[in-house]
């Protein structure tokens, strides 16, 4: 039996436990599955340059689940638009057996590999392509299937699970084994291994986007300005960055219609809006390469 079904005998009269306990116990848990993720960093680390390297202009990000994985993994993908500027239509879902969410999921998708890899396939993965796979078990044949179709077809892989040496984890280039324990509640992988599977994908895809040049410092300087709030965050970061007046910047990010980026470099090097752009696409991007520094 794999630890995430295991029955802690500890926790077998939980349901006669006092709230209180079953909230520590719960907490306990969840606690130890982060403190698991520490022992991931270098392979983490290890995939996250290596998706940096091949990921470039035009490769995608796909994401692939079944259960609450695959929620989760869509909610790292589905983060990245409006955070990091990462482009939509460079992300893709490949979910098993998820068509309205109120509905749940039918979990018998899960279990066909076949159906996992045709999903891949019909994307027609390159190379520049990086696909995540995610299992709590690293039995969903629906990812294995995923994976196997990805890395036949030169994409990179990567693959979060909470069992070692399972059939996700071998079929990945980049596998990351996290091991997050028995469950306080017997088989119940949204609670210690989910929290494993979060944090591990939202490591994954924050550094990833660090590399990328869509952070300035510690700054998220691609953030979508689509409302009063995000706006105010950007006219911030753009008075740090450049040590303009509110004033100033503000009238910088109007011409520059929001774009954080280009209007640093409005105020730094003296460009009209388009000089600005054209110089940001010369260092792909990057600010801090537009800058000069």
């Amino acid at each position: 039996m794999s630890m995430t079904e295991k029955a802690g005998r500890r926790f077998a009269d939980l349901d006669l436990w006092s709230t209180p306990d079953i909230l520590e116990a719960l907490w306990g848990g969840q606690a130890r599955a982060v403190s698991a993720c520490l022992a991931t960093l270098p392979a983490l680390s290890a995939a996250v340059d290596a998706a940096a390297a091949r990921l470039g202009g035009t490769g995608r990000l796909i994401y692939a689940g079944a259960g609450s994985s695959a929620v989760l993994a869509a909610l790292d993908g589905l983060e990245l638009p409006g955070t990091f500027g990462f482009p939509l239509d460079r992300i893709e879902l490949v979910l098993a057996g998820i068509g309205d969410l109120r509905r749940g999921f039918d979990g018998a998708v899960e279990d066909a590999g076949d159906a996992g890899a045709d999903a891949v396939r019909a994307l027609g993965p390159t190379p520049s392509d990086i696909v995540i796979g995610v299992s709590a078990s690293g039995r969903s044949a629906f990812t294995v299937g995923a994976l196997d179709a990805a890395r036949h077809a030169g994409a990179q892989t990567v693959a979060i699970a909470s069992n070692p040496d399972c059939p996700l984890l071998r079929a990945a280039g980049h596998p990351l084994f996290v091991d997050s324990g028995e469950e306080v509640i017997a088989g119940s992988t949204r609670l210690a291994a989910g929290t494993a599977q979060k944090l591990l994908l939202n490591l994954f895809s924050t550094a990833l986007m660090v590399r990328l040049g869509h952070v300035h410092g510690n700054l998220m300087v691609n953030v979508q300005v689509n409302n009063a709030k995000l706006r105010a965050r950007a006219l911030d970061m753009l008075c740090r960055i450049t040590g303009a007046d509110a004033h100033r910047a503000a009238q910088a990010l109007t011409d520059c219609d929001g774009a954080l980026k280009p209007a640093a470099l409005v105020l730094l090097r003296g460009l009209a809006p388009a000089a600005a752009l054209a110089a940001l696409a010369r260092a792909g991007g990057n600010l801090r390469r537009a800058l000069g520094e």
